[in-house]
């Protein structure tokens, strides 16, 4: 994979522009954004802009150049081409249902995007790294999901025809994959680095919860992505960044997904039963509209529970053995991170706690003794 040059970034943006408004564009004073190893993301200021009607900055996004890819195999190209495939999906929404950028256009020859600019708002990490600002914090996850949610339910036909168009709807869903070959990983690992035998009704059970990936009772949009470094808090709430793994799911997944420190990252938080119930009921609020049935704490219980072992499941089958990805989750540039000897204790309690508040004593009993291992492991 060869890093494309950020002159060269600026000049197909332009061109791309340039179709889109029928005039040149100049764009200038790039400034990068991170991204990941596939990707440049650059913020550029355009020149003139009013008079294309075009904002004063923009993002622009674009794949490294790649080689051949197989057909069928998930690759970051099919990824660009998914993520291509969530903005045009979000640019349909009513404005305060977006749960991030605007797409202005894009070029899936050159895997390139241009996005409306968020700002230089906090991200969520910083915020999260204040203790006086965490409840805050968190409930605004907790209130734009919903709102997210609830603005996406029964549109899954509309997304799979765009991911169509992409010529990506044959990919393998890379989150669903990831999960359920950490299901059947998790027990050996366990038996061989802790010394725990699980129980195969366990095993079982959480095997059975990877369907949540594909949908379910509460099926709706989510960008999937969701470390705190990919949220952005603005004046009207968290937007949401980076949709490379975006697509529908149950969306328990995604509030379970800070109830329990953001699973696909080593972030060390302390969330309290308060924090938690907080929410739960910030998220409430906004679905309940178009799923009445959360009104029933015990089915929230039960699903959440649900929702929450299988992403530490997950979490601990990615960092248990694998020296290199708590290597990679070290990257993130924010004080939430920690050794996965401190976070996945952490979880596996959290995982406990909510196990008992469910009735579920055999997990809570099982979750406890995961993490009294990790401690002494």
């Amino acid at each position: 994979m060869l890093t494309r040059p950020v002159a060269d970034v600026v000049v197909a943006a332009q061109n791309v522009l340039a179709r889109r408004i029928g005039r040149a564009i100049r764009l200038v004073d790039p400034v990068g954004l991170g991204g990941s190893g596939g990707s440049v993301v650059l913020r550029v200021r355009v020149v003139a802009n009013e008079d294309v009607g075009l904002p004063r900055t923009l993002v622009v996004k674009a794949m490294n150049r790649i080689g051949r890819v197989e057909p069928g195999v998930e690759s970051s190209d099919s990824a660009f081409l998914r993520e291509m495939a969530c903005y045009q999906f979000a640019n349909t929404l009513p404005r305060p249902r977006r749960p991030g950028a605007d797409m202005i256009c894009c070029d899936p020859v050159q895997r390139l995007m241009i996005l409306s600019d968020l700002g230089n708002g906090p991200r969520l990490s910083r915020l999260l790294s204040d203790p006086s600002r965490v409840s805050n914090a968190l409930s605004a996850v907790a209130q734009a999901l919903g709102r997210m949610h609830a603005g996406t339910v029964g549109r899954e036909n509309d997304f799979a025809a765009l991911l169509r168009r992409a010529e990506v709807a044959h990919q393998t869903d890379a989150m669903r994959s990831r999960a359920a070959s950490a299901v059947d990983e998790l027990p050996d690992a366990l038996g061989e680095f802790l010394g725990i035998d699980v129980a195969s009704d366990i095993v079982d059970e959480v095997r059975n919860s990877v369907s949540l990936f594909r949908g379910g009772r509460f099926a709706a949009f989510s960008p999937s992505g969701m470390c705190p470094d990919n949220m952005v808090m603005g004046s009207d709430g968290v937007r949401f960044v980076d949709y490379e793994w975006g697509g529908f799911r149950d969306a328990m997944l995604d509030l379970a997904y800070p109830l329990t420190m953001f699973p696909g990252c080593l972030c060390a938080l302390d969330v309290s039963e308060r924090q938690s119930e907080m929410m739960i009921d910030a998220w409430r609020a906004e679905v309940v509209d178009v799923w009445p049935q959360v009104r029933d704490d015990r089915l929230m219980r039960r699903r959440l529970l649900e929702a929450q072992l299988l992403w530490v499941w997950i979490s601990t089958a990615w960092f248990l053995p694998d020296a290199e990805n708590e290597r990679v989750a070290a990257v993130y540039d924010h004080g939430l991170y920690q050794s996965r000897k401190a976070v996945l204790p952490q979880r596996w309690r959290l995982v406990a706690a909510t196990a008992e508040r469910a009735g579920r004593r055999d997990l809570a009993q099982f979750g406890e003794a995961v993490a009294d291992a990790l401690v002494t492991g």
